[in-house]
Formats: structure tokens, sequence, C-alpha cells
């Protein structure tokens, strides 16, 4: 049967490959933990954020005031970046089988010399970033630009994510946050591999629990099933 499937998705194929396949075949998910508010209402904030200053044709200045954005403009099509952003379409790509890979974007950058595509990436934290940090997100980047080349758009061979975190609270009460920019290379063959070994993964065998790092996920739901 054909699958659609997400980076989140894959994220969990990568922390249990059978869970992954559990949820997918046997409909047995995860229980549902609680997803804090504050990033997902800073990222409707930020999405705002920069629409204004797409619409007056300027980089906001967190990216104006960085060299590294030289030549760049925000993706100024709303209508289009308003479907990737919707979690539930987002930048989309059926294969001949109908397995179906989509993923919303935050932002898009434009190359003004050469017209290609850079994924950005808005991410939200609440201390500043450990030297590994920015290694968490990189199927995701991948993805997303496997994605967008499916579509017939051409992309840098990187990436930006652009983290916010707190730096102090002011005497008026204004929460002040910290921002830094990290350029990430990109492969869109990376990012098909890991989806047609997800795909792989889903139309065989049901894996196998690891021993030696059990998930507990999995002893929850054998217990369940009496196993």
């Amino acid at each position: 049967m054909p699958y659609k499937l997400s980076p989140s998705a894959l994220s969990l194929m990568e922390d249990c490959p059978r869970c992954f396949w559990l949820h997918y075949n046997k409909d047995k998910k995860r229980p549902d933990t609680i997803f804090p508010s504050l990033p997902s209402g800073m990222d409707a904030i930020l999405k705002k954020h920069f629409d204004k200053f797409m619409e007056k044709g300027e980089l906001p200045p967190e990216l104006r005031e960085n060299e590294e954005c030289d030549g760049y403009k925000l993706f100024d099509d709303k209508d289009l970046l308003s479907v990737w952003r919707n979690n539930f379409k987002g930048v989309c790509y059926e294969d001949n089988h109908g397995n179906i890979l989509h993923g919303a974007i935050d932002n898009i950058l434009i190359n003004k010399k050469n017209k290609k595509l850079i994924v950005l990436d808005y991410k939200t934290r609440g201390f500043p970033l450990k030297e590994d940090t920015h290694e968490h997100y990189q199927n995701q980047l991948n993805i997303y630009n496997f994605l967008l080349r499916q579509n017939s758009y051409d992309t840098e061979d990187f990436s930006y994510l652009l983290f916010y975190y707190p730096r102090e609270v002011t005497q008026e009460g204004h929460v002040m946050f910290e921002t830094r920019l990290i350029k990430m290379k990109t492969s869109p063959k990376d990012g098909e591999k890991l989806w047609k070994d997800a795909l792989k993964l889903l139309n065989g065998e049901c894996p196998k629990r690891h021993e030696k790092e059990p998930c507990e996920w999995c002893k929850l739901i054998e217990s369940e099933d009496g196993e």
C-alpha cells in the first residue's frame, strides 16, 4: 500500500524502526506527548515578521546585518509560500507507486545571481546552541531540498537554520532574543535515500526490538498485546 511520509515520520524511523513500522502498518502509535505552545507561537510570529519585510522587498535585520546573506532576497510568491508552509500540504512529491513525501517549510531565500532557492528554517530554543545542535536537523534540510528539486526548482547545495533563544528581560518586561544563523551543507540525494530506506522498511517484515537499547514504547505495545 502507498504511504504518506514527512520529515517527522522519518525521524521516528531513525529513533526506532520498529515503532515506525508499527505506526504505519498496524496503526499502533506512540502516545501523544504535550507539545509546548511557545515554539508554535514563535513560529507564527516569525513568519508574519518575515512576510512584512518580504512585502517591502527587504531582508529582516537578523539577515540584513549578516554578511552571509548579501545578494539574497526573500521568496515573494505569497500564495505558493502559503501552500509550502501548510503542515497538511507543504512541498509535496508523489512517486510512481503513489507514495507521498511532503514537508512544511518556514521560508525560502533566493540567490539574486543564479535564482537558486535556499531553504531557511526557524528554530526556537530556551538556551544557547551546543556544538552539535544544528546537526540534529540535517535530514530535515536534506528532505526539503530533495522535495524542491523534485518539483523542478533549482536549490543551492546548502540551507540555513536561524536560531532564536532568550537573552534577557528588559526593565520594561520585554524579552530580548539572541539570533544565530547556521549554514548547513545539504544533500538531496541523502534525503531521497532516507525516504527510499523508509519505504523499503515499511514494505518488509516488522523489525525486531533492540535488546541492547530497548525502546520503552515497543515494550509498552508488547505488554498491551500480551506478547
